[in-house]
């Protein structure tokens, strides 16, 4: 499931626990992920899920939902 592995992901970039991320789990409110652990996470779902994540794209996630969005979208 694409949200497991974005949590796993997400938890290992930024040590804290699975527990603590939903879909509704804001990525820099609520991680306070600032520019370089956004390129990190981005680099990391990219290399799991065979996808390329747009700089555009990135701009646009708030959410942990909307990362898993974009990549169910896009995966090949």
């Amino acid at each position: 499931m694409v949200l497991e592995k974005v949590k796993q992901i997400i938890a290992g970039k930024m040590s804290i626990s699975e527990d603590e991320i939903t879909v509704d789990t804001k990525l820099k409110e609520d991680l306070q992920a600032d520019s370089l652990d956004m390129v990190e996470l981005v680099m990391a779902a990219e290399d799991e899920f065979g996808v390329e994540i747009e700089e555009d794209a990135v701009r646009e996630f708030v959410t942990v939902g909307d990362v898993v969005k974009y990549i169910e979208a896009n995966k090949k």
